[in-house]
């Protein structure tokens, strides 16, 4: 009898029921289709060029030079030289005195620091307001926190005059935005310059937000991990500069993204004491510690830009020109093959209209499936051109609405631009032919 008894299957449910019905994820999905038909892949964002020389160089040194400390642990919340230089960066950028000690953290990437957001400050049943398009993880991290996420979308307003639409032409309206704050809303995340769109917020739309948030007294999650990646002598502005939001804004930034090395996961957050010591709490509770070596890399990169802020040599100044000229390629390139870009004024990507297209991908009548995730689909497995549907970034509720859209990286190689462009090329021939 006993044997039988330990042999028996669990009955009980054995998932938590705050994973019900977040268990799916696009990336999973769409990394796998690229790695198994893509030729050229403009899906995920993550550069395929190397990460500068300065930064690997740093990253050598602390490996193999003399202190054999760098192996141990460091500093739970952010190793000492890392947070000394970014409090000092940070002062520059947002005009106040910070402590090291208290006013920013090390996560592991933005990812870890986002997560670590919505579990110390949202309670169950507190509202937290998305943005919509939205970078693809605000929807489960706020749900998993026991919030209930509540959606405002950027609305296209094309130009009258025929030209490309910019992402400066998503834009939110201000009474709809308005109605979604209320006694229940907790947070709102606000992400610019914004993936997919590569809408860079105006001083404007800053202060409409700023100015909700003091009035209902709510706190601002602002993800800023493209923020030196803002194109056509646009500014990027912190909204933690604005008054009234310093003590209720949380800024996250990453290292992946400034210095082009996802792949270290070296992220943090920005803040008053009041708001990341809980975030503290729940960092010593999961993570515990980032990574000592890629941590001390990171803080020799910053005070090497610290040196250079400003001036033409600046890693800073350089990436942004670079990457301005491969948007401007796809742009043309995308443009020139019908599907319609929409010009990003910052970030890795672009999102391109497909309508033109849609007559090579049949309709699947009563799909569940959003259009532009079926064309995305059908493009890796006989174009060999991966991209990711902009569905994707929309909730259950407003996703069949921007069904037309697709997302590409342009934080490539010339050769990987090239080839993503033959392809286009090849398959508009074939169209018209």
């Amino acid at each position: 009898f006993l044997f039988h008894s330990l042999q028996a299957k669990m009955s009980r449910p054995v998932q938590a029921q705050r994973l019900e019905g977040i268990d799916k994820n696009i990336w999973v999905e769409f990394v796998k289709l690229a790695a198994t038909y893509s030729k050229v892949n403009l899906g995920q964002g993550f550069p395929d060029f190397p990460a500068p020389d300065f930064l690997t160089e740093a990253f050598r040194r602390a490996l193999s030079g003399g202190n054999h400390m760098l192996h141990q642990y460091t500093r739970a919340f952010g190793h000492p030289p890392l947070v000394k230089v970014l409090a000092q960066f940070f002062e520059k950028l947002l005009g106040r005195d910070l402590d090291p000690m208290t006013n920013v953290m090390v996560t592991v990437g933005a990812y870890q620091a986002l997560f670590c957001c919505f579990q110390a400050l949202v309670d169950e049943g507190d509202e937290v307001i998305i943005i919509e398009p939205f970078f693809d993880c605000y929807e489960p991290m706020v749900k998993m926190a026991g919030g209930t996420p509540v959606f405002v979308p950027l609305r296209p307003n094309p130009p009258k005059d025929g030209k490309l639409m910019s992402s400066a032409d998503w834009q939110l309206d201000p009474a709809e935005l308005a109605s979604k704050f209320s006694e229940r809303t907790k947070a709102i995340v606000l992400n610019s310059p914004n993936n997919p769109l590569g809408k860079v917020f105006s001083r404007g739309e800053l202060g409409l937000i700023a100015e909700l948030c003091v009035k209902h007294d709510v706190l601002c999650i602002s993800d800023e991990v493209y923020e030196w990646l803002v194109y056509d002598g646009k500014q990027h502005i912190r909204i933690a500069s604005l008054q009234g939001m310093w003590d209720r804004t949380v800024i996250i930034g990453s290292a992946g993204k400034t210095f082009s090395a996802t792949g270290w996961k070296v992220g943090w957050v920005v803040g008053p004491d009041r708001l990341l010591q809980h975030l503290r709490t729940v960092h010593q509770n999961s993570v515990y510690h980032c990574a000592t070596i890629a941590q001390e890399a990171v803080a020799q990169g910053f005070q090497r830009e610290l040196m250079l802020y400003g001036k033409p040599e600046s890693y800073f100044v350089q990436l942004p020109k670079e990457l301005q000229q491969k948007r401007d390629w796809l742009v043309q390139s995308l443009d020139g093959v019908g599907m319609k870009p929409i010009i990003p004024e910052g970030t890795y990507f672009l999102v391109a209209d497909i309508s033109p297209f849609k007559s090579d991908v049949p309709d699947v009548p009563n799909s569940d499936e959003p259009y532009d995730s079926r064309f995305a689909k059908w493009m890796v497995k006989n174009k060999g051109l991966a991209a990711i549907p902009l569905s994707a970034f929309y909730s259950e509720a407003h996703k069949n609405n921007y069904t037309n859209f697709i997302r590409f990286c342009f934080a490539k190689e010339e050769a990987t631009l090239k080839a993503a462009s033959d392809i286009l090329q090849k398959w508009k021939q074939e169209k018209t032919s």
